[in-house]
C-alpha cells in the first residue's frame, strides 16, 4: 500500500462531467448530483484503511451538508479485478451497510478519476454552485485510525463556507490516503 497526499486546491477549476453507473442501478451525471449550493465529489473505495477509519464521518458530514444545499457523490476508481473487495457487488454492500444518502458510482474505466486528477482514497473535491473547485483537502485529522468525535471537521467547515459564500477557505490541509489502484499498464 502506497500512502499519498493530495495536491493543493486549484481554485476555480471546473468540475468534469461524467456518466457512471451507481449501486442503485441508475446512471448518474455531474448535473444529476449537483446540489443547490454545491457538490462534494469523493473518490473512495471499500477496502482502504483510510476510508474505513472515516466512513461514519463521511456519512454524518454528507447528511449535514445536504441540509445546507451541498450534495455529495462518491466514485470508486480502483481496479476491482486486482482488488475484489472493491467489486460492484461489494460497493453495493458497503453502501447498504453505511446507508449512504448519496450516489456511489463505479469508474470502471478509471477515466473520471484521471480527469479529476484523483490520486488516493479518500480524495475530496468540493465545488460551488457554479461547478468551480473550492476545496481539495482532508476530511479531518484522521489517518488510518479512528479519532475522537470532537476532532475538527475540516471538510465540513470548508463546504459550509462554500454553501454560505460560494468560496472555500484559503488554508487547506491535504487529504492522505491509499494510492488509487490503477489497472496494470494504465
Amino acid at each position: 500500500m502506497v500512502t499519498l497526499e493530495t495536491p493543493i486546491c486549484d481554485f476555480g477549476k471546473l468540475a468534469i462531467d461524467f456518466e457512471l453507473l451507481g449501486v442503485d442501478g441508475e446512471t448518474w451525471t455531474l448535473k444529476d448530483c449537483m446540489g443547490e449550493k454545491g457538490l462534494l465529489v469523493m473518490f473512495i473505495c471499500n477496502h482502504c484503511p483510510y476510508v474505513k477509519a472515516v466512513k461514519e464521518r463521511i456519512v454524518r458530514d454528507t447528511a449535514e451538508l445536504k441540509a445546507l444545499g451541498i450534495n455529495s457523490v462518491a466514485i470508486m476508481p480502483n481496479d476491482f479485478v486486482a482488488y475484489p473487495d472493491d467489486s460492484f457487488e461489494n460497493m453495493k454492500k458497503f453502501s447498504d451497510e453505511l446507508n449512504f444518502s448519496f450516489p456511489y458510482l463505479l469508474d470502471e474505466t478509471q477515466e473520471v478519476a484521471k480527469a479529476y486528477g484523483a490520486i488516493c482514497t479518500p480524495d475530496f473535491f468540493g465545488y460551488n454552485a457554479n461547478f468551480e473547485l473550492q476545496y481539495r483537502g482532508r476530511l479531518d485529522s484522521s489517518r488510518r485510525e479512528i479519532t475522537p468525535d470532537n476532532t475538527p471537521r475540516d471538510l465540513f467547515e470548508a463546504m459550509k463556507l462554500v454553501a454560505e459564500t460560494g468560496h472555500g477557505p484559503q488554508e487547506q490541509l491535504s487529504s492522505i490516503g491509499c494510492s488509487i489502484k490503477w489497472k496494470e499498464g494504465e
